[in-house]
């Protein structure tokens, strides 16, 4: 392998408090993992994929064991691509193909946009439903949110209120949002859920089955005012059920595990919700994330993209009338995120980890 850290690196590692200890004492193994988070993001999913071919096709292989993976969101269409298949290099990059070749109309209605997307979750795991629920090592664990009062809405008038007013009670405090939705989380029966008893919102837990797998999936993706929402998980208490990154954007979550919470992630910080995304105050608890390695892409790696950045929602605008240039962005940013991987490979392999790691809180 080459000697990577001769040209600007291009992973950012920031751990918490306790696994900053650990791994300034010792080297980080992949037995030492036993649950892996995955952020809603939407495409920025696709600039992590080297990344994530090296952690769950090469490294994490090495010491086959039961791991929860927990994603909202795009997180969740990640985690499902690794465990339905023994080739997850494969099918991680199906999935990003399968993202990048999407094309919608400019005006796109929010129903045709979750047709398509059941039309690419089934194209994704057809026939792999049942390797997936049965895998000999990964348990997914999917989040959702089901909506109360107007959120329960389709209509854009009545939506769009219950939006503006969630967002004005998130501005007082995040607590507030247990008004307008508690969370969900979908998982594999065969393991418990990751993290501790959850008080912060109204929360439920529902098994995993083939019945509900691809709705709990569309749902967890399902952006108000972008795509509808999924009404009635099988399984699940009655309601309208969206986007699992309202509450847990970036899975601000109190992990409940031994070891090391590996977290491949799209940027060095931890964002509550969905709505903090403007609020520069509002950052992850450093006592839930004490136990988190987040492995980011650097500031200079992302220099180095098209248009200086992962791919993200906004250029199905900035492209509008040239889907072909934005695939082609996209694909590089893919190709060039095998620079991910290979680095992050390089430092656990060498021991060099412990020499980048950071602080997570960011504040030293």
């Amino acid at each position: 392998m080459t000697a990577i850290h001769t040209r600007p690196p291009a992973l950012t590692l920031r751990a918490g408090r306790r696994a900053l200890e650990r791994l300034q004492s010792m080297p980080l193994r992949p037995e030492d993992v036993h649950v892996i988070p995955g952020a809603a993001g939407g495409p920025k999913a696709l600039g992590l994929t080297g990344l994530d071919q090296a952690i769950f096709g090469d490294w994490l292989p090495r010491a086959p064991q039961e791991r929860a993976l927990i994603g909202s969101s795009i997180g969740s269409w990640r985690f499902a691509a690794v465990a339905s298949s023994d080739d997850p290099k494969a099918q991680l990059a199906r999935l990003a193909e399968l993202y990048t070749s999407q094309r919608f109309a400019k005006g796109v209605s929010a129903a045709e946009v979750s047709r398509k997307s059941v039309l690419f979750l089934e194209e994704l795991l057809a026939g792999r439903e049942e390797y997936l629920l049965s895998h000999p090592h990964y348990r997914l664990n999917i989040v959702v949110v089901r909506s109360l009062g107007l959120l329960e809405h389709d209509s854009r008038g009545r939506l769009g209120l219950g939006l503006m007013n969630a967002i004005s009670a998130n501005m007082v405090s995040r607590k507030h949002l247990g008004r307008f939705m508690e969370r969900g989380i979908i998982h594999d029966s065969r393991l418990p859920t990751p993290v501790a008893k959850l008080v912060d919102f109204p929360s439920h837990q529902v098994a995993l089955t083939r019945d509900n797998l691809l709705p709990a999936l569309l749902a967890s993706a399902s952006i108000p005012l972008i795509m509808s929402g999924v009404r009635n998980i099988p399984g699940a208490p009655e309601g309208v059920y969206r986007d699992g990154g309202l509450l847990d954007y970036h899975l601000d979550l109190p992990y409940e595990q031994p070891g090391v919470v590996l977290y491949p992630h799209f940027t060095d910080k931890v964002v509550p919700g969905w709505f903090d995304k403007s609020l520069p105050w509002r950052r992850g608890d450093a006592t839930r994330l004490q136990d988190v390695l987040l492995v980011a892409p650097s500031k200079e790696y992302l220099e180095s993209l098209p248009d200086r950045k992962l791919p993200d929602r906004k250029d199905f605008e900035r492209y509008v009338g040239d889907d072909a240039a934005r695939e082609k962005a996209w694909r590089e940013a893919v190709a060039a995120s095998e620079q991910l991987g290979d680095e992050f490979l390089e430092l656990v392999e060498s021991g060099r980890l412990r020499e980048v790691l950071r602080p997570l809180d960011g504040k030293h």
